[in-house]
């Protein structure tokens, strides 16, 4: 199917100045959003982590604009003439190879730096492998915690997941292809037979959902060696019923700050505890001060 490039009478309108996170395709190149096509066609300059990949874009979309490599390496050499392209009033767009900037890609000490020169920093929203992977899982989206790329050592990685597993979100981790089935083990591991999902290759012709268990996923024989780029998400673990000792350190902190009655609210929140058996402790409490 032949793509259309933006509308003339879209692009040719002057942009803002300022810096452009430009979201752009995960696999499918059609998931580029009209917006983000007509903020690169309108930039004085666009950063690419590789310029071959957005240069691919960009032909795609018949777009031409100057193209500079912007990663973990060149970041250092290049963001001093970035800041003062933008001190001058230019339009800078900051791309990832896939998906949005920032996310487990380079560009984060730019944006910290234009905003402390205050400048402007505009995102331009669209595909992120993070919100696809969780939105098909088919497991909690109320509350979940991006947490990147595990340790690629088993005891760093194991000891990186037993600070996530008191979390109480889903998880979404990246992970590489040729330790995926090792860090499925050790999230087996860690987290126990919690329900979980691998997306791989999400957009793209060959996109897989494998679901199960951790166990179940460590051990299914069409991840030992699977291609193409992964999301790992984790469903929550159970719930643990506070202890007496945790209920009773609860509100004694609770009560430095708070009345009884707004103490006992609190931790019983907190510790899903009854309030009134918590308030009548409260009270008892105060009383012994």
């Amino acid at each position: 199917m032949a793509v259309r490039p933006p509308s003339p009478a879209l692009s040719d309108v002057a942009l803002a100045p300022g810096l452009y996170l430009v979201a752009t395709p995960i696999g499918n190149l059609r998931d580029i959003t009209l917006r983000a096509l007509d903020v690169l066609a309108g930039v004085d300059l666009v950063l690419a982590e590789d310029t071959r990949i957005t240069g691919k874009l960009l032909s795609t979309y018949g777009i031409s604009r100057p193209l500079e490599r912007y990663d973990d390496h060149a970041g250092e050499r290049v963001r001093p003439r970035v800041l003062a392209a933008l001190a001058r009033g230019g339009r800078i767009a900051l791309c990832s190879d896939a998906g949005t900037p920032l996310v487990s890609d380079p560009g984060y000490r730019l944006v910290v730096e234009a905003v402390a020169e205050g400048r402007t920093v505009i995102p331009i929203p669209g595909a992120s492998s993070v919100l696809a992977a969780v939105s098909a899982a088919g497991l909690p989206t109320d509350r979940f915690l991006f947490a990147g790329f595990p340790p690629p050592k088993s005891m760093a990685r194991r000891a990186f997941f037993e600070t996530l597993a008191p979390i109480r979100a889903t998880l979404v981790l990246f992970e590489g292809a040729s330790r995926l089935r090792a860090s499925l083990g050790d999230m087996a591991a860690v987290f126990g037979p919690r329900q979980a999902v691998v997306a791989r290759e999400l957009t793209k012709l060959h996109e897989t959902h494998h679901r199960g268990d951790l166990n179940q996923l460590a051990a299914d024989p069409a991840l030992a060696r699977p291609k193409g780029e992964l999301v790992v998400v984790i469903g929550p673990g159970e719930a643990v019923a506070a202890s007496a000792a945790d209920a009773e350190a609860a509100l004694a902190e609770a009560l430095a700050r708070l009345g009884p009655a707004k103490a006992a609210s609190e931790v019983a929140k907190a510790l899903g505890l009854d309030r009134r058996t918590l308030y009548q402790r409260a009270l008892a409490m105060k009383g012994v001060r």
